[in-house]
């Protein structure tokens, strides 16, 4: 089993930044890719920022230039830098990790439970 723990949500006025870190553990033989998805209510969760194994990234057009993605491989841990934030940034941010469990297993995909992020105007 694979868990995701993220940490690093909170309250923050419009034009501050906050960190947000997802560690995976468990039963993890290589990661593919590490992302981060958001859901603000009423609305379908999308996409925020993902990062490949080859370090490859890629951004929601929202995000673009406010929000850098990067990863600790040794730490098995992705981090999203948020700045510049904004009302509408407003979500409860998701951390995913598409990965191999094992050696020759399919890829499997995994969710965190969440963390909240509120930026007040």
């Amino acid at each position: 089993q694979v868990q995701l723990v993220e940490s690093g949500g909170g309250l923050v006025q419009a034009g501050g930044s906050l960190r947000l870190s997802c560690a995976a553990s468990g039963s993890i033989f290589s990661i593919n890719a590490m992302g981060w998805y958001r859901q603000a209510p009423g609305k379908q969760r999308e996409l925020v920022a993902y990062i490949t194994s080859g370090s490859s990234t890629n951004y929601a057009d929202s995000v673009q230039g406010r929000f850098t993605i990067s990863k600790d491989n040794a730490k098995n841990t992705v981090y999203l830098q948020m700045n510049s934030l904004k009302p509408e940034d407003t979500a409860v941010y998701y951390c995913n990790a598409d990965l191999f469990n094992r050696l020759g297993a399919r890829s499997a995909n995994y969710w965190g439970k969440g963390t909240l992020v509120t930026v007040s105007s």
